[in-house]
């Protein structure tokens, strides 16, 4: 064996001797690369000029994407951040392009400039700058909001990033959104400095309120001086309580004026009987330089003339009881269930009032502000394709920007139940795709739209040169249509921009709105969920796509769903915050 391997290894040598001889191979020779005529040149591919970085994260982290080339090689790389390098490279895989990607994991809140500065082997230096922020690890959602407690698991403000100060052992139950939210106890609250909260002449407070009615009187909120002990008698402050008007609850508010306080105490309007509505409840207080109102359920139920409130010699806000300020006619602990608390430096309106409570009932939130993360639940959506996204593009920052056969899914689950659902989002078309799928969650078969026995699909297609809107919706048989034509049929080379849109289903019909305006309306037996996919966004695909109603390459922003109907009112405010 060992003599057939050498014949063999003779014989190769004997080969490539011959083609050596004959020039079979090409030689090698020098080329000469020319004078080095320029400086390097430096593409940023992320972050784009003026990026908003947003997280929930104190010191998050970036992915810079850059590209360097140069006519004759490159001799070194070097990244900064706000001038201190964090990176270099001098060793390239090709000498003349450099495509490099760098995970950057120290990005505290501010605003920040990224550098690359690129040299070449003659010593020419070019440096590209972008400037990106971080945002706040919150971003307050409301004109003057300086406090959001959401009751996350933790007793944390999400503006100021502070605990709030735990006496006894409030706990967690079920809040709003079927996430977690405030659990009372007994002889137990939550305490927080008022420093920044208790300035100037307008205050405000938002939040979601469920009683426990054994305890027939209790502090819900109070920022209010120590002495004197009466609450009538406070001359600065506030205090929100609640007490028993025979078997029922009533609500009442007292205000500081200098002086004593002013009541706000409406009796019947502001009066409930814990054993019927038992649930939660919206409640805001409205306080300005010359009146004060509040809220029940969006409700304006208390309002009146006011001299101004004052805040000299007060203590810490108090949340689910009136210990330690405002319980000298023993209001003490609630021990039913608080979510959502906001606190604003400005009187809110009842427009506000009313947007805050909607949007705080939403199941599904989606802003795409540099990802695809649901708000609620804090998971991603899962991107098919290469979807992107419009930088500052948006109705309120960044946008989802589509892309060809590039669309999000997200599971439906938690979303496709019971009698009614709605969604709000707003749409800036690619019309370049004569026929695209927008919003759906339905079943794989049967194939046709048309034939879909539960779920929905909302499309749009060519009408000619025009574009029209269309919402199916499954009964348990097949789809209900709502096409409605003119209505909701626009000329896209002339509504060219964002426009909003609304899908209300009830349990008795279904209709859909173009900015505010219902488009299309009819009566409906229900909607059915069996066997229905993942809610899918920008696209048809998987599920909604038998008739080439595929991806949307356009643009989407605040996306909403909702387990209830939305109504006319409900779909303007939505709309209103986006204007």
């Amino acid at each position: 064996m060992k003599t057939y391997y050498n014949l063999i290894i003779f014989v190769l040598s004997l080969l490539l001797l011959s083609a050596c001889e004959q020039n079979y191979i090409d030689g090698i020779s020098k080329v000469d690369p020319g004078a080095d005529e320029s400086a390097p040149q430096i593409k940023v591919n992320f972050p784009p000029e003026g990026y908003e970085l947003q997280t929930n994260d104190a010191v998050a982290s970036i992915n810079f994407d850059f590209e360097v080339r140069d006519d004759i090689e490159i001799a070194s790389i070097s990244l900064k951040v706000d001038g201190t390098e964090i990176t270099s490279y001098s060793t390239f895989k090709d000498y003349r392009v450099a495509m490099e990607k760098y995970m950057y994991d120290n990005v505290i809140t501010g605003s920040h400039v990224f550098s690359v500065v690129a040299t070449d082997i003659d010593g020419k230096t070019t440096t590209k700058n972008v400037n990106f922020t971080k945002a706040p690890p919150y971003v307050p959602q409301y004109d003057g909001e300086i406090f959001y407690m959401p009751f996350n698991n933790e007793f944390k403000d999400m503006v100021s990033l502070s605990d709030a100060t735990v006496v006894g052992s409030p706990g967690f139950g079920t809040g709003i959104q079927g996430g977690p939210g405030y659990l009372g106890a007994a002889n137990s609250y939550l305490t927080f400095p008022s420093a920044a909260l208790a300035t100037g002449d307008e205050f405000s407070a938002s939040f979601w309120l469920k009683i426990d009615a054994s305890d027939t009187r209790a502090g819900i909120l109070s920022i209010s001086p120590a002495t004197p002990t009466g609450p009538s008698d406070k001359p600065s402050g506030f205090g929100f309580i609640r007490e028993n008007s025979g078997a029922n609850q009533k609500f009442l508010l007292l205000v500081g004026n200098g002086t004593n306080a002013s009541w706000f105490n409406p009796g019947d309007p502001a009066t409930i009987d814990p054993t019927v509505r038992n649930g939660w409840i919206h409640f805001a207080i409205s306080i300005s330089a010359s009146e004060v109102a509040f809220y029940m359920d969006g409700v304006q139920v208390s309002q009146g003339a006011f001299t101004g409130i004052d805040w000299t010699g007060v203590g810490d806000l108090s949340i689910m009881s009136g210990d330690p300020n405002f319980s000298g006619w023993n209001h003490k602990v609630e021990k039913g269930g608080m979510d959502e608390l906001r606190l604003f430096n400005k009187a809110l309106t009842q427009e506000e009032v009313q947007t805050i409570m909607l949007k705080e009932q939403a199941s599904f939130y989606m802003d795409f502000d540099g990802d695809y993360e649901e708000a609620l639940s804090g998971d991603e959506a899962t991107a098919v394709g290469t979807p992107g996204f419009a930088f500052g593009g948006g109705i309120s920052g960044d946008a989802y920007q589509g892309a060809t056969d590039s669309y999000l899914t997200f599971p439906s689950a938690g979303l496709a139940t019971g009698s009614e659902f709605s969604a709000s989002f707003w749409l800036k078309i690619d019309a370049t795709d004569t026929r695209a799928g927008i919003l759906a969650i339905a079943p794989a078969s049967p194939t046709s739209p048309s034939d879909k026995p539960s779920g929905f699909g909302f499309i749009r297609e060519n009408s000619g040169t025009n574009q029209k809107f269309l919402l199916l919706v499954g009964n348990g048989t097949n789809a209900s249509w709502f096409n409605p034509g003119d209505p909701a049929t626009i000329d896209p080379t002339v509504q060219t921009g964002w426009i909003h849109f609304a899908i209300s289903i009830a349990a008795t019909e279904a209709a859909f709105y173009m900015d505010g305006v219902q488009v299309s309306q009819g009566a409906f037996t229900g909607i059915d969920w069996t066997d229905v996919g993942d809610l899918s966004i920008m696209s048809g695909d998987p599920n909604f796509s038998g008739w080439n109603h595929k991806t949307e390459r356009g643009q989407m922003d605040d996306l909403y769903l909702f387990h209830k109907a939305l109504t006319p009112a409900e779909v303007t405010l939505l709309r209103n915050t986006g204007l």
